[in-house]
């Protein structure tokens, strides 16, 4: 396959001794997107090292590996709670994975509908990134090498050996807007949806959202350094929903729900601004997680990629009473990220109100505070040693 030629080349090692020497140009996402306009691509590649993106949305696929330290006696823990949240014990001794949509015990979920889902993993977490002390309890059933059968204590996260968050599935590239067709007001992950199509949610940062700026993950994979809940973490894997083969605009981008990613960080150097507990009416607890990705500028193809704007990016209109549960292929229509941010879209030929459940206040935040991070010399960029699957 003959390699493209490109009239700007730059390399990793170019990009970090730019950073190094305090000479990079950085800018956001938002700010690229006036940037090519008004330069080119080629302009704007000769410019601009790197390219900020920010998003802070709901995640249900993420948690935490957590070591909460050995007993005396030993125990081999295969009940575990957190603030009486279950934790899954099942991987070795007090090693256990806490999920951000676990709910506490004794919660009445939905007999009462719709339940509020007042706690569960994701504030413990946030519990923990705020310096908290939280309560865990474990039982075992005894071994000649462990033989405690139970155990209880308060900690900090400070007082534990490791703790790692671990997002089997985050940074959607690109997800549906969502109204309710249905006669009756529904719950969803997608928040509560009124009847008739009467609003419509959505959740992306649409121009700062990180896959929309590396669409084909030219940039993006294993062993990428990204911003992670107010520290620093890796790209590890592709998520465990990861749809490359979504239909695309020209300009690259997909309709549907596109790519995701797998991340890892030290939970012990994050920060509780940027991990929020959510209970969301009538589904369940979950968690907002705070994730920035910088795209380095090795060409003009990448420069165009980032300089794409709202107008630019669209996404489906799917109806969550029935089509979404049941598995029906079928939308009502395109809209763009410029469109939904306007606050009101247009379905079956009746205006309809929008709202988003990514924050595009906290995603310009950390596309600026990963911007400052680079600008420092603090933060240089990781060449994947493996790009994302693309088909």
């Amino acid at each position: 396959m003959t390699q493209k030629k490109f009239q700007v080349e730059k390399t990793y090692a170019e990009i970090n001794a730019r950073i190094k020497a305090g000479d990079a140009v950085v800018v956001t996402a938002e700010e690229m997107v006036d940037i090519v306009k008004k330069e080119g691509a080629v302009g704007a590649a000769r410019m601009v090292d790197v390219v900020t993106t920010g998003t802070f949305a709901p995640m249900c696929s993420s948690g935490a590996f957590i070591n909460f330290g050995h007993t005396n006696p030993t125990i081999k823990a295969s009940d575990v709670t957190i603030n009486n949240v279950e934790a899954y014990a099942g991987i070795a001794a007090v090693d256990v994975y806490l999920g951000a949509a676990q709910v506490v015990n004794d919660d009445p979920l939905n007999k009462v509908y719709p339940g509020s889902f007042s706690y569960g993993g994701g504030h413990v977490i946030e519990d923990l990134v705020a310096g908290k002390t939280v309560t865990i309890k474990a039982k075992a059933y005894g071994t000649d090498c462990y033989p405690a059968t139970e155990s209880g204590k308060e900690i900090s996260l400070a007082d534990m050996p490791f703790a790692m968050l671990t997002n089997p599935r985050n940074c959607y590239q690109n997800y549906n807007c969502a109204i309710n067709l249905s006669k009756k007001t529904i719950c969803t992950y997608m928040g509560t949806l009124l009847p008739n199509g009467k609003n419509a949610n959505y959740c992306s940062a649409g121009t700062l959202s990180p896959l929309f700026n590396d669409p084909f993950y030219k940039t993006i994979g294993l062993g990428t350094r990204i911003f992670l809940g107010g520290g620093i973490g890796y790209v590890t894997s592709h998520g465990t929903q990861h749809n490359p083969g979504a239909p695309r605009l020209e300009n690259g981008t997909p309709v549907r729900p596109a790519g995701t990613l797998m991340l890892q960080g030290d939970l012990k150097k994050m920060s509780a601004r940027y991990l929020k507990g959510i209970s969301m009416q009538g589904y369940g607890t979950t968690m907002a997680v705070g994730v920035g990705v910088p795209i380095p500028i090795l060409n003009e193809e990448m420069a165009a990629f980032t300089g794409v704007s709202d107008e630019e990016l669209k996404t489906k209109v799917i109806d969550y009473s029935y089509d979404y549960s049941h598995g029906v292929s079928r939308d009502y229509g395109e809209v763009s990220y410029a469109e939904l941010k306007s606050g009101e879209i247009e379905v079956n030929g009746k205006k309809v109100v929008t709202a988003p459940l990514s924050s595009i206040v906290m995603a310009r935040e950390i596309a600026e505070t990963l911007k400052s991070w680079i600008e420092a010399g603090d933060f240089l960029i990781v060449e994947p040693v493996e790009t994302l699957p693309s088909e």
